[in-house]
């Protein structure tokens, strides 16, 4: 994708960003409002459809508690610079400044009371304000770039001369710059049903197209390409957040149960998470099975622990004493939905058709106790891309300053967002890491 020749004239823009969604509006606006021409192009028919969709239409913009454990990566240190310059704070205070109700739901995560179009509403207004030019419909068929020895030198020199010290603050104007800006990119686009292509350059090149995750709302490889076209090594991907399938006898008893929620606690790889589990007809979702599925590889087992909060064998064993007479099903569903236990027990006992606990050796109680806190289950895939909400590995963050997201090896040129090798839990995480990343690439572009 990438040529090496770019016209020595005056830049269109000083920034193009190529993708619309939470990280490249983000960076556009706060760029914009240092004083750049910026443009966005996005692919897709209108912009951030992926936040429109979040969080069930809610967006979960964020989360009270943001830290570096909340994410993963090749270098888990990366994120920290960036998470910290701009905070889930500074959001918030955002959303605030522009009147959108949010609430608090279970572990700090804050969702939009109203609508997802809040959120996106209020990025497009910051971007209108500040004069950012947005083009949907439009796809990019080549890059080019400067490669000059004295283009480098340039290039070089305007980089170094936007250092952490010489940084203008957002809303204000970055003219020291422009005296420094060489046109170092040329995006050649086509835009709408004609299919005309136009050439735009640019001294700044932003890539904000996000990953292969959830490709009906313009997930793509797009960013892997350009990274690759400019020598940047790209780590393996896989889809993330995403459901679990079997092929095993697991498969009838989750059609079965589809609907059906269940309070687990669910381990893999050293990983464990404590929410909702959801059978669903084609396996097992919610919130704890997409948090483990990052930390599930192909082949794995997880461990579901059905009564996270207690030892189901001495409950069990403690039941008999005291209530000898009582049916294990009618026990277990004193704990436990129905539907679940009636499956269980023909699972775990189907020789049995209702023992009374004190027809039950200890033995065998013990051991049903110890399936119900240490259910093994071995996935045969996840449901992949189609309905990932991210996805894992993405561009090697060893060429990208953790400052400023600049590749190390080409001024100018910005990686941000879903396309890194930056991964975040579930529950607001990915969205700050949006925030976070275009900002700080919106301050140095």
């Amino acid at each position: 994708m990438v040529a090496l020749s770019v016209n020595s004239s005056a830049p269109d823009y000083d920034v193009i960003i190529l993708g619309a969604g939470a990280a490249g509006l983000f960076c556009a606006l706060t760029a914009a409002q240092r004083g750049r021409r910026v443009l966005v192009l996005e692919k897709a028919n209108r912009v951030g459809k992926k936040i429109l969709m979040s969080g069930g239409g809610r967006c979960n913009f964020t989360n009270y508690s943001v830290e570096a454990e909340n994410y993963l990566s090749s270098n888990p240190h990366f994120c920290k610079a960036a998470l910290k310059r701009y905070t889930q704070w500074d959001f918030i205070a955002l959303v605030e400044h522009h009147g959108i109700a949010y609430e608090e739901r279970k572990l700090g995560q804050l969702f939009c009371r109203e609508s997802a179009a809040d959120v996106l509403a209020m990025l497009l207004r910051e971007c209108e304000s500040a004069g950012v030019d947005i083009r949907t419909k439009s796809e990019v068929h080549r890059l080019e770039s400067s490669c000059t020895e004295a283009g480098r030198t340039e290039a070089g020199r305007t980089a170094a001369g936007r250092t952490e010290a010489g940084r203008t603050n957002a809303g204000q104007k970055d003219s020291a710059n422009d005296s420094l800006r060489q046109p170092r990119f040329s995006v050649l686009v086509s835009q709408g049903p004609s299919g005309a292509r136009q050439s735009l350059s640019c001294g700044s090149l932003v890539v904000a197209t996000g990953a292969l995750s959830i490709p009906t709302l313009g997930g793509s490889g797009l960013g892997y390409d350009i990274a690759k076209d400019y020598q940047l090594p790209v780590l393996p991907c896989r889809a993330g957040l995403v459901p679990f399938m079997f092929s095993d006898a697991m498969k009838p008893m989750c059609e079965k149960l589809s609907g059906l929620a269940v309070d687990v606690c669910v381990s893999c790889n050293g990983q464990s998470f404590t929410e909702s589990m959801l059978f669903t007809h084609r396996g097992i979702s919610g919130p704890a099975i997409l948090q483990i599925s990052n930390y599930w590889h192909p082949g794995d087992s997880i461990s579901v622990n059905l009564l996270p909060d207690d030892n189901a064998s001495q409950w069990l064993l403690g039941a008999k004493r005291d209530r000898g007479s009582v049916k294990l099903k009618a026990l277990m569903q004193e704990k436990l939905a129905k539907a679940l236990v009636t499956e269980l027990q023909a699972l775990w006992l189907p020789a049995l058709e209702a023992p009374a606990l004190a027809e039950c050796s200890d033995k065998l109680l013990t051991e049903i106790g110890s399936k119900i806190n240490v259910w093994r289950l071995k996935p045969s895939a996840t449901e992949g891309y189609r309905t990932a909400e991210v996805t894992l590995g993405g561009v090697d963050t060893a060429m990208i300053s953790s400052k400023t997201m600049e590749v190390k090896t080409e001024p100018g040129l910005y990686f941000i967002g879903e396309v890194l090798d930056v991964t975040g839990h579930l529950g607001g995480y990915n969205f700050q890491w949006a925030w976070s990343s275009g900002y700080s690439a919106g301050l140095f572009a």
